[in-house]
């Protein structure tokens, strides 16, 4: 297993394996969500491969207050085999060393599955409220 940072190369198969895990959602484009990561330079998606196949993703990224992690994703395949948790603890290394205090992210109302992973990996729920509004 190897875990590296995404180049503009990976964007078809990381977008797959997003849709295929149900990441995806009509008011966010993966492939606008893709480039700005990837093109970022405080941000970058870490790709799990074993050998030449992507089994896993996750999305991170620094505000210079916070680190966040999206895109979460492990290949349905490849589940239960602890590559979340290896995801998870590449992005806690990625933002350790830009020297991030404190990492979030956002897990949709119901998903109590997301929610029992991050907790069983050591995140806990915090006590905000997340306000947004859709600028385009």
């Amino acid at each position: 297993m190897q875990i590296r940072e995404a180049s503009v190369g990976d964007r078809d198969d990381v977008i797959a394996l997003w849709q295929a895990a149900g990441l995806t959602r009509p008011w966010n484009d993966p492939a606008a969500d893709f480039d700005r990561a990837v093109q970022g330079s405080t941000s970058a998606i870490l790709l799990l491969l074993g050998g030449d196949t992507l089994l896993g993703t996750a999305m991170v990224g620094e505000d210079g207050h916070r680190g966040w992690a999206y895109y979460l994703a492990v290949a349905e395949s490849a589940r239960g085999q602890g590559h979340g948790r290896a995801l998870m603890a590449a992005a806690e290394a990625w933002l350790r060393a830009r020297g991030c205090p404190k990492l979030q992210l956002m897990v949709r109302d119901g998903n109590d599955a997301a929610i029992g992973f991050y907790r069983a990996v050591g995140l806990e729920v915090q006590p905000v409220v997340t306000l947004g509004r859709f600028l385009h």
